[in-house]
């Protein structure tokens, strides 16, 4: 080291938001003899990690495990320097990776040290996110449909989490969604999720998904409970298009103390626990779908979650798709993928059920866009 680092948090804050990584790497290279630096962040997909300082897109397997197991990976080939790789993530968000080779393997004061810059890199990130194109366009191998702009840009984000519990979703085609979406938001020891089911097809879908979505938050964010927020999202679909078209959707708030989880079933998302060695059908009954009638009303059902618990969320695009004529995803192989991911966490496993779903389909194009969520609750 040349001298005492200063904070990277505070040189992040005052750079402007499409600089970030060159400011951290300038700032490792001064402090920590850092020879390579380079920041990498995931694709749509999250198969594949682009790098923002760097021309190309070589594949890092390490990169790649570090950032699916959110540990630090260190690798010394042939007495060279030391390649590390640091997870950058921010409230259970993956943002991506920092990769980096130093003279020797850091440890204690330095390990510390080099953390903490990296949880600085992915909040830093993780907010200017919002004031510049930059990363969103390093993430992108394709153009998007306005549709799935729409989409993207309404998502709360891909995961959330603490010690109490880690949620995951994952929305396909990622390059042409159409009307599924996911959403949720934590107050204190209340999670709030939903999952729809869009209507339709390309820009029509998704105004329609947007329009639900914003009223579900409007009255969410005034305080209102999950019924009132799906009564207010269906009289404001059914005030702008007649009942001539509705969305199917799954409200629940959790009680991250206890475990309790309210439920309104306006449709067809459907609900799964993985406890143990088994995973079984939540069972819900069905009310009206957002939008079809007007002054719809709705009424709470409520089932309970178990320590260590694994609560899946899956749209119609998942559980019903019957590519070529077979039997539809969610009678079995559905649940065969939800074991597969035993051992994952929820940010891996929701990746895990869409891989299965992609297997399933065989090559053919999926008919409908598809969500998963998955949460699992720790306490």
């Amino acid at each position: 080291m040349s001298d005492q680092p200063a904070p990277l948090g505070s040189l992040l804050r005052a750079a402007p938001p499409d600089r970030l990584p060159e400011v951290a790497a300038e700032h490792l290279r001064r402090h920590y003899a850092a020879d390579t630096v380079e920041v990498l962040v995931p694709d749509l997909t999250f198969t594949r990690l682009h790098p923002l300082l760097g021309p190309g897109d070589l594949p890092d397997a390490a990169a790649l495990r570090c950032f699916g197991s959110q540990r630090p990976g260190t690798e010394r080939a042939n007495g060279g320097p030391v390649r590390l790789h640091l997870p950058l993530s921010c409230w259970g968000e993956r943002v991506g990776v920092l990769r980096l080779e130093l003279p020797e393997r850091p440890g204690g004061d330095l390990g510390d040290r080099l953390t903490a810059d990296a949880d600085e890199l992915a909040t830093a990130l993780r907010a200017a996110s919002a004031a510049t194109d930059r990363y969103r366009r390093a993430q992108r191998r394709a153009r998007l449909t306005m549709a799935a702009e729409l989409q993207w840009d309404l998502l709360p984000g891909r995961s959330l989490g603490d010690e109490r519990f880690l949620i995951a979703g994952q929305l396909e085609p990622a390059y042409d969604v159409r009307g599924d979406h996911f959403d949720w938001a934590l107050d204190g020891d209340r999670l709030t999720v939903t999952v729809l089911n869009g209507c339709g097809d390309g820009m029509e879908a998704a105004l329609l998904t947007s329009l639900a979505v914003n009223a579900m938050r409007n009255a969410r964010r005034c305080g209102a409970d999950i019924v009132e927020q799906a009564e207010l999202a269906s009289d404001a679909v059914h005030s702008r298009y007649g009942g001539a078209v509705h969305t199917a959707t799954l409200l629940l708030e959790i009680d991250l103390v206890g475990g309790g989880v309210a439920a309104v079933d306006a449709g067809s998302p459907h609900c799964l626990i993985a406890r143990g060695g088994g995973t079984e059908k939540v069972p819900l009954e069905e009310q009206l779908p957002l939008g079809m009638f007007g002054e719809a009303h709705y009424e709470i059902q409520r089932f309970r979650l178990e320590p260590g618990d694994r609560m899946l969320v899956v749209s119609d695009g998942v559980h019903s798709a019957t590519p070529g004529g077979l039997a539809r995803y969610g009678a079995s192989a559905l649940f065969s993928a939800v074991r597969r991911t035993r051992l994952q966490p929820a940010t891996e496993a929701v990746g895990t059920v869409m891989r299965g779903l992609r297997d399933y389909h065989a090559g053919a194009e999926p008919e409908d866009d598809a969500v998963t969520v998955c949460l699992d609750w720790r306490r």
